[in-house]
């Protein structure tokens, strides 16, 4: 399978399949620092006092935007390692990226939420995906599918010429300071 792919930095590691395993590690593309959440926040709703706690939040930024073949989608989830070494939590468990995010400016992102204070630095490997078949896959791509070898090569570009979805490269966090 080949899968074109543009950087965003290209100083950063670029991806490449593991002979072991099966996934394909992605890597942050800025340095990011969340802090721990805030216990106690209190607040007024309808005459009644709530106390909350607020979470440190941000879309981690992975470097790379791609043009998967119709009939698949990527699937993002945290490595093992990544709540033990930062302490966050993709928030929404895992990620769906489909075929059609897949413009110049829909570099892949991770929503994470921080459970203690912690600095993500910029090429770190926090997070890995694989390469499945989409509920559009056609017949023909399901039966070829069963005789893959699971060999993907990615093709750099400086362009993907597709539309893009609307995601912003500069656009690229909430409530993050980055250092």
């Amino acid at each position: 399978m080949k899968i074109k792919v543009k950087y965003v930095d290209k100083s950063l590691p670029l991806l490449t399949t593991l002979k072991k395993g099966d996934w394909i590690d992605l890597y942050v593309r800025e340095s990011v620092m969340l802090n721990s959440p805030q216990a106690g926040i209190q607040y007024q709703r309808d005459n009644q006092k709530f106390r909350d706690v607020k979470f440190d939040s941000c879309l981690l930024s992975l470097n790379v935007c791609m043009k998967i073949p119709k009939g698949y989608e990527a699937v993002v989830v945290p490595r093992s390692s990544t709540f033990k070494n930062y302490k966050i939590l993709q928030t929404n468990h895992f990620g769906v990226i489909d075929n059609s995010f897949c413009g110049n400016t829909d570099e892949w992102k991770m929503p994470v939420l921080a459970t203690e204070k912690t600095v993500i630095p910029a090429g770190t490997r926090i997070c890995q995906f694989r390469i499945q078949l989409s509920q559009y896959a056609t017949i023909w791509q399901k039966i070829k599918w069963l005789f893959w070898n699971g060999k993907i090569d990615f093709i750099v570009v400086d362009s993907l010429e597709e539309s893009s979805r609307g995601s912003s490269l500069t656009n690229n966090t909430t409530n993050v300071n980055t250092k």
